[in-house]
């Protein structure tokens, strides 16, 4: 009898939520509801449908969508056909939108028709071999496209003719210099990428199990939504898909569904806390837990969410990482300490899921560097993207010395969770040193007058740079008190005293990039950088 080869692919995620947990639930808005099973079920038909129309293994599909139960049958159907899942950022400009269409060699779009106009101008710049599939809400075709819904009346697909090593995903990052740079994944990376989290979240202090409920506020365009759309599957977690942000529904959606686990940026947090209607959901909010990612989660608004009845804790990762790397559970070292020591790790950016080998780099002599210590972050895991797609010299760069190079200054503290410091793109460097934007940000965000805030360096002529904090403020912002209370900072040892900003510019809100992040570029701008 001949050994047969299990293949880690995306498929076997899909049947194993079906078998298990056939039952549970996948809900749109108050649109739609599947069970995995029929859920299931309706992918095998995707796939099949697909098929017949002419996608072939090893074609790009683009999908252009808010998150929606079209755009989570694509997550599974595309990879599992054997072609190439992109996930196109909807917030880029219609420029860099055609660009990325156009590098990613896409042959097929799958588009929500609100999306149409986009593409309509651009239609003439793409190559004309590439075919349109559209779909509207009330499931009545778009004219002059092929109807998404009517790929589902196929009979269904039960064998997928997959390896684990082919091309699963591929997206393009969103650069904050130059064009949105292409990272691809397996279906191997996505699977063990998936085990991974799953186990790392079934730790305290979140503690997932198959009855958590999921409403993942990390668009779908955006790094496999951080890769929960296959993990609830295979743990048995109810999926709450919120389709266009709209924070009133969503709030909504989270009491009548039972949401108890959420992701997101602290963006989305700092908005979902401060709708008017927050204080009509604390009922809901006492058995929310949320994980904060995409950039560092500020103190102040972390003690807001506890404060708040929500269990929220950081984590870490990168478009090139699949993108999970950290999470702020509790690890061995911490299970055991006093809940303010907890609670000061677990919103760190966290401490390693298994099969993730992270270290400090000196990023020039690429030296590994003890505990404490500050450089570069540094990775090693199964689930990190080779390549820059078809960017060789980029590809180089990232991989120096034989490690993934994050471009992330941090530290590794005597608990083993890692502290960031600050981007390399994004230091102020005054005097010859460096000064920690995002420590100095989360010190200010514990102020009570303010209600975001981001640091940006400024041209000095005699420092090189110094520090200017942009500030969106709450209640009667006196800049006066809040440096009075940077000074007494200084004087507990929290902050060094040239770290305290020469400028404080009050605005009505942050800038952000297309996931949401505060955009420090635009800011910068501001300053005439």
């Amino acid at each position: 009898m001949a050994y047969y080869r299990y293949e880690l692919t995306i498929d076997k995620l899909l049947e194993s939520g079906a078998r298990t947990f056939p039952n549970r639930e996948i809900v749109y808005r108050d649109l739609r509801r599947y069970s995995f099973q029929s859920f299931t079920d309706s992918v095998k038909r995707l796939v099949s449908g697909l098929r017949k129309l002419g996608v072939k293994k090893g074609d790009r599909v683009a999908v252009i969508d808010w998150d929606t139960d079209v755009y989570m049958h694509a997550y599974y159907a595309i990879p599992m056909l054997g072609a190439t899942l992109h996930t196109v950022n909807i917030r880029y400009p219609p420029e860099i939108i055609l660009k990325t269409l156009i590098a990613a060699e896409d042959k097929w779009i799958i588009i929500r028709d609100e999306f149409l106009p986009l593409l309509e101008k651009a239609k003439s710049l793409l190559p004309s071999s590439v075919k349109i599939i559209a779909y509207s809400e009330s499931k009545e075709p778009v004219k002059g496209y092929v109807n998404f819904w009517d790929l589902l009346n196929e009979d269904p697909t039960e064998f997928f003719d997959i390896s684990e090593n082919e091309q699963a995903t591929i997206f393009f990052t969103s650069g904050t210099t130059g064009d949105p740079k292409g990272v691809w994944f397996t279906h191997r990376d996505i699977v063990l990428h998936t085990v991974g989290t799953a186990l790392t979240f079934s730790r305290s202090p979140t503690y997932i199990t198959p009855k958590d409920t999921f409403l993942i506020l990390v668009p779908m365009f955006h790094v496999h939504a951080w890769g929960l759309p296959y993990v609830a599957l295979i743990n048995g977690n109810k999926y709450v898909l919120p389709g266009k942000y709209d924070y009133g529904l969503i709030l909504k959606l989270m009491e009548r569904e039972g949401v108890t686990f959420s992701a997101m940026v602290p963006t989305i947090l700092h908005m979902i806390l401060n709708h008017p209607e927050a204080v009509n959901y604390l009922n809901v909010f006492k058995n929310w837990k949320v994980v904060i990612g995409g950039s560092a989660l500020p103190e102040g608004l972390a003690i807001k969410a506890r404060d708040m009845g929500i269990t929220v804790l950081a984590g870490y990762g990168l478009s090139e990482t699949c993108p999970v790397l950290t999470v702020g559970f509790h690890n061995g070292l911490l299970e055991n300490e006093r809940e303010d020591i907890k609670f000061k790790e677990q919103i760190t950016a966290g401490t390693p899921l298994p099969f993730v080998d992270l270290r400090i780099m000196d990023p020039l002599s690429g030296e590994l560097l003890p505990k404490n210590k500050i450089g570069e972050i540094v990775v090693r895991s199964p689930w990190l993207t080779r390549e820059y797609y078809k960017d060789p010299e980029r590809t180089s760069d990232l991989w120096r010395f034989g490690w993934l190079h994050t471009g992330d200054l941090g530290y590794i503290d005597d608990y083993g969770y890692v502290r960031i410091v600050d981007r390399t793109k994004d230091a102020v460097k005054s005097g010859g040193e460096f000064i920690p934007t995002l420590i100095l940000e989360n010190i200010i965000s514990l102020h009570p007058s303010v209600s975001q805030v981001a640091v940006v360096g400024m041209k000095d002529e005699k420092w090189g740079e110094r520090p200017v904090a942009f500030i969106v403020p709450k209640g009667n912002f006196n800049e006066n008190d809040l440096r009075a209370f940077l000074k007494e900072m200084v004087r507990q040892g929290k902050i060094q005293d040239w770290w305290i900003p020469d400028r404080f510019i009050l605005i009505d809100s942050m800038p952000l990039t297309s996931t949401n992040k505060i955009d420090k570029k635009v800011l910068r701008e501001k300053l005439g950088k």
